[in-house]
């Protein structure tokens, strides 16, 4: 995309203290070097943006939602003929762990079950884009070790799939 690769890294059980800090220190950064907006892919759910809109109200920058209000069948379809990622994270209430580590795409799109979001918008499972129109080539990367843990303070379980730095 033309753009240096900006990694937040957070503790592994970061608080919420703790994630908003380090937000607000990337947005300062990106301020510092000339960024003025940052896209989110929020589709519908009202509370994660303002959430989000809030966590801005201070910041040097300000957010766009680009793909805000549409359909998400359709933009699960289009994203998933137009792009390349893998499926990171799976929420196990969701679906189960054979997901993680998947390509998204059509077939993905197929065997998900109906009361999942395909675009994973109620947090049922997170990509990682490495290729599509807007690289300038592709991010290299391999699946890696896919692991279950228990989030949070043990409520939640959830499938990860590593992905490694690719040759």
């Amino acid at each position: 995309m033309g753009l240096p690769i900006r990694f937040a890294e957070l503790p592994e059980d970061a608080s919420n203290e703790e994630y908003e800090e380090t937000m607000a220190e990337v947005m300062a950064d990106y301020a510092a070097r000339g960024i003025e907006r940052v896209a989110f892919a929020d589709l519908y759910l009202e509370d994660v943006r303002a959430y989000r809109e809030e966590r801005l109200r201070n910041a040097p920058v300000e957010g766009y939602w680009p793909i805000w209000g549409r359909n998400t069948e359709t933009v699960a379809r289009e994203f998933a003929a137009n792009f390349a990622a893998t499926v990171v994270a799976v929420d196990d209430d969701a679906l189960d762990s054979s997901f993680a580590g998947r390509r998204f795409d059509a077939d993905l799109l197929a065997d998900l079950p109906d009361e999942v979001n395909p675009c994973g918008e109620n947090g049922e499972f997170h990509t990682f884009v490495y290729d599509g129109p807007i690289f300038d080539r592709a991010v290299p990367v391999e699946t890696g070790e896919r692991v279950t843990k228990e989030v949070g303070h043990g409520d939640a379980v959830v499938h990860y799939c590593d992905l490694l730095a690719a040759d």
